[in-house]
């Protein structure tokens, strides 16, 4: 379950993303949703494994404050996704036309970098590697083609709230972290 709250909470930015995406698509807009879906699943599956592997690197270290680390880490990004959210205006809302190609890889990249820091917290949130990042992949994937068709239908009105709500749910992970480490208890 937290491996699902976990990727919904991730998925927000790149869901914005593709809701800009599938607003500035005028023809063919499943293949669109396909494209922008599949670019984003992939990066945010390889993004925590890569903030993983660099975790385990230091995991002697990081044993006794994991759980703080974690929390800041997952709080920091979340804090970064409302603020997004709250200041991103209508200029920012919509391309002139769908990313493809490089441009659509720097965008699934950008998108990611969110899960690369929250892979490092894998350990204290007592998730697996492997399992964790294809469901943060299959659930990115699945809500950014809905999110391009959706962003089609609606423009990108309501971009900067999924973004607000992804955040929020990135520092109530955050919070029961700490809480599962027993670091809120007095």
């Amino acid at each position: 379950m937290a491996a699902l709250a976990l990727g919904l909470a991730l998925a927000a930015d790149a869901f914005a993303a593709a809701l800009c995406q599938g607003a500035a698509t005028h023809v063919r807009p499943h293949k669109t949703a396909a494209l922008v879906g599949s670019a984003f699943g992939f990066a945010q599956a390889l993004g925590p494994l890569i903030g993983f592997a660099a975790g385990v690197a230091f995991a002697d270290v990081m044993a006794a404050f994991d759980h703080w680390v974690a929390f800041a880490i997952l709080s920091a990004l979340g804090i970064k996704l409302i603020h997004e959210g709250w200041t991103k205006g209508p200029e920012d809302a919509v391309p002139a036309s769908p990313a493809r190609g490089w441009a659509l890889a720097g965008l699934a990249v950008a998108t990611s970098v969110d899960a690369v820091a929250a892979g490092a917290a894998l350990p204290a949130m007592g998730l697996q590697p492997l399992i964790t990042a294809a469901v943060i992949g299959l659930v990115t994937m699945t809500v950014c083609y809905a999110g391009a068709l959706l962003g089609r239908r609606l423009g990108a009105a309501i971009g900067g709230k999924a973004e607000i709500f992804g955040g929020a749910m990135l520092i109530g992970l955050g919070i029961k972290t700490l809480a599962d480490h027993g670091a809120l208890a007095s």
